[in-house]
């Protein structure tokens, strides 16, 4: 399993319930390394997405206390059961929102971080592996700039795993 995020130079990935700032080639590698995954999302991020609607190609794990049905998606009322559903299966990415992240990151080997230099004031973080002695960054899969605004997209992975 592993984590697929953006975050700012504070580590921060939104606020009131969106992201701020967003660039359309962290979109593209997001559908890129997703297509065709099992990915974990929480309730209230799912309705952030166009629409409201799942993500097409891709198997759905909802984290959800408070909705016991999703058409189209697996509910899981714990980060603990959404774990058990997504063992076995090839390629999964935990895709936030910020309590989602902080629940499952103890069972992700790695994590694919666009690094968007902006601070456009956060009100919910992602927790900064660059300060954690657990994570290291392996790879740096691509760079540039988009309407003024630098972004780097890293894979991290954590110590002692492949």
């Amino acid at each position: 399993m592993d984590a697929i995020v953006a975050v700012y130079d504070d580590w921060g990935i939104g606020r009131d319930g969106t992201q701020p700032v967003t660039l359309s080639a962290d979109r593209k590698f997001f559908r890129r390394a997703t297509a065709g995954a099992t990915v974990i999302v929480g309730r209230r991020t799912l309705q952030d997405f166009p629409g409201g609607k799942l993500l097409p190609g891709r198997e759905h794990l909802v984290l959800s206390r408070s909705v016991a049905e999703i058409p189209g998606a697996s509910v899981c009322p714990s980060s603990e059961e959404a774990a058990a559903k997504a063992a076995g299966r090839e390629r999964v990415f935990v895709i936030g929102g910020a309590s989602v992240y902080r629940q499952l990151l103890p069972y992700c080997r790695g994590a694919y971080v666009t690094k968007i230099h902006a601070l456009p004031g956060s009100d919910v973080f992602f927790p900064d592996l660059d300060a954690d002695p657990a994570w290291e960054k392996r790879e740096l899969l691509e760079a540039g700039e988009e309407n003024g605004i630098r972004y780097e997209i890293w894979r991290y992975a954590r110590k002692g795993s492949a």
